[in-house]
């Protein structure tokens, strides 16, 4: 599943691109994705100018003089730019054509993508009122991340990737950040130490700004804005390592279901 810096790649790909540009025609070929296409985004888009792009957490917000439109990629979706004569393919799902000859289209095999509208505030906004802070801002801190912990009964590698904590800090990154900081991921949230926090913050602003540096992480679902994958899969130490020799110790790394999601670490280096 594309994450965080998948989607800031995809973003710093596809802005350039559309930003200020006239919208000429909304084509929705599959309108069935994890929630309706709305009907009348024809009606809502067609001949509007896009004032700006940015994201917030995985979602992708397009905004219009008279509301948003948001995007979010599921599990398998990417966005490409390109010309108005390339034939869609199987999975090509929606085109947003502008008057300038270009398209950006919607690619996803699983269809777990969204495609939305708002007229009102995009704050107010049912999938995006609720989410905590993003990583990469000053907000976000140790301490911040040491005071939500506090009654949590829960182990630090989900209280990371709760979204109303932290958004963005999916099972990757979350692992990474966790081995860099030498956090065991079983260990309570409520139990660690505000100066371990302190460190598992920096440690996630700085797995993340990484990511982005290199274009994401290369999955098999993913590919970036321009058709490229990302590269920075030869930077995890952990993630998708099982079994392998830890990069600092050399002690077989372990994998195990945490809150449903595999997780590797090594139980030499991190500690509960």
């Amino acid at each position: 599943m594309p994450e965080l810096p998948e989607i800031e790649t995809v973003l710093n790909g596809i802005k350039p691109h559309i930003i200020h540009q006239q919208i000429k025609e909304i084509i929705i070929r599959h309108p069935t994705l994890r929630w309706p296409v709305p009907k009348n985004l024809s009606e809502k888009l067609v001949n509007q100018k896009i004032n700006n792009i940015h994201r917030r957490a995985k979602y992708l917000l397009i905004e219009f003089e008279h509301g948003t439109l948001i995007i979010h990629l599921g599990m398998s979706g990417s966005l490409r730019i390109l010309t108005h004569d390339f034939p869609p393919k199987k999975h090509d799902h929606a085109d947003i054509k502008f008057s300038n000859q270009t398209i950006l289209r919607f690619n996803d095999p699983r269809r777990f993508g969204a495609i939305l509208w708002t007229d009102e505030p995009i704050s107010s906004h049912p999938l995006i009122k609720n989410l905590g802070p993003e990583p990469l801002e000053k907000s976000f801190t140790g301490k911040s991340l040491f005071d939500k912990a506090k009654s949590r009964k829960i182990s630090v590698k989900n209280f990371l990737m709760n979204n109303a904590i932290v958004v963005g800090v999916g099972n990757i990154y979350a692992a990474e950040a966790l081995f860099m900081a030498k956090i065991h991921p079983e260990t309570l949230a409520s139990k660690i130490s505000l100066k371990r926090y302190q460190l598992l913050a920096e440690s996630i602003k700085k797995i993340l700004r990484e990511a982005i540096k290199q274009g994401g992480t290369t999955l098999k679902d993913f590919i970036n804005s321009d058709g490229k994958p990302g590269y920075f899969t030869q930077f995890l130490k952990v993630y998708g390592r099982a079994g392998l020799p830890c990069v600092i110790c050399k002690t077989k790394l372990k994998n195990k279901k945490i809150g449903q999601r595999s997780t590797v670490f090594c139980e030499q280096c991190q500690h509960k």
